[in-house]
């Protein structure tokens, strides 16, 4: 090779642009893959054969299961802050019993209303109040909360107001199961549901678009200058998550028959929060256990002790919160990382 021909190589290659480091890129979405979903389906259906006379709370923690997801994937995915999402909730659960009691028994429908009605509450409400950051944006989800509390009470001829909305009763399931005293079919169909949720949610946060919104949670700045609209991912990736807790909300008004002003409350929405980080943020299947976690734990103490059991709650929140601040998912994979390693070196 020439003189001059080197010279030509060297320049080309100084021109070619360097490969970006891996530290410029979203980190890889972090949870248990596509093993998490068929240890879920075991998990549920050994609960199923063990805990016949609990179906009906197990469903309960099933739909809160999907409603807390339904927050990780704004919290954990986006960094959004928010105490507001009982709203979507409880608008979802509204939606559907109204339509089940009006005009609509199919239960895969009432699950579509619950979801549409989430889904716009967020769209509308998220392209309000997510231009704002901090203490103010979190203060706004509470007024949003609030506001469809509120609404749902005045609205009585509608939803009941302080009594409820009750008198929903779902069609058979595909016109062949229909939904028994004992729960059976409730629990399976939420089962169902929160499978189907979980695989949807993987699919979201490792798409393009899952991953603009974790570029948006850690650099905005940086999502900004190569002509993106943080705003508009952090607006879409909310009305995702209506349209999630808007199905939870609609499978709670299924499995119950009953909808309650509890169900759009402030209480609900910082339960939700307490659960997830408890479960692991960012984790998607942190959701699931960290609402099994604490309901199951809810309800023992509970029962067991009716005059101390939230002592006993805070005290557990507050251990695993010190001893396991990335939630209790953390302790899980690092176990996993140290069998692991011990495979390794035998």
């Amino acid at each position: 090779m020439t003189a001059a021909a080197t010279d030509q190589a060297k320049t080309d290659k100084s021109t070619v642009p360097a490969t970006p480091p891996a530290a410029t890129l979203p980190r890889r979405p972090r949870d248990l893959g596509w093993l998490g979903v068929p240890v879920t389906a075991a998990a549920g259906l050994a609960a199923f054969w063990l805990f016949p006379e609990d179906l009906g709370l197990l469903t309960r923690i099933l739909a809160t299961a999907l409603y807390v997801l339904s927050l990780d994937l704004v919290l954990g995915y986006c960094g959004i802050a928010t105490l507001g999402q009982a709203a979507m909730f409880g608008t979802g659960a509204y939606a559907a019993g109204i339509a089940a009691v009006h005009w609509i028994g199919d239960p895969l429908a009432l699950l579509v209303v619950g979801g549409l009605a989430g889904g716009v509450i967020a769209l509308l409400t998220g392209a309000l109040i997510l231009h704002a950051r901090g203490l103010t944006l979190l203060m706004l989800t509470i007024a949003v909360t609030q506001i469809v509390q509120e609404v749902a009470n005045k609205a009585r001829d509608w939803t009941g107001g302080s009594d409820g909305l009750s008198g929903i009763d779902p069609s058979p399931l595909l016109g062949l199961f229909r939904f028994d005293m004992f729960g059976r079919t409730s629990y399976l169909f939420a089962l169902a549901v929160l499978l189907v949720g979980l695989l949807v949610a993987r699919r979201i946060v490792r798409s393009p678009f899952g991953l603009a919104c974790r570029g948006v949670k850690e650099d905005p700045l940086r999502i900004s200058a190569i002509g993106g609209s943080p705003k508009a991912y952090l607006v879409a990736m909310y009305a995702v998550a209506g349209v999630f807790a808007g199905v939870a909300g609609a499978l709670t008004a299924v499995s119950s028959g009953i909808v309650g002003l509890d169900s759009a409350s402030f209480s609900w929405s910082a339960e939700a929060l307490v659960m997830l980080v408890l479960g692991g943020t960012g984790r998607l299947y942190g959701a699931v256990i960290g609402t099994v976690a604490f309901m199951g734990v809810h309800h023992i103490l509970a029962a067991s002790d009716p005059f101390h059991w939230m002592l006993f709650i805070g005290l557990f929140l507050m251990g695993v919160v010190l001893f396991l601040p990335g939630g209790i998912l953390s302790g899980i994979e690092r176990l996993g990382g140290l069998f692991r390693a011990k495979g390794g070196k035998a």
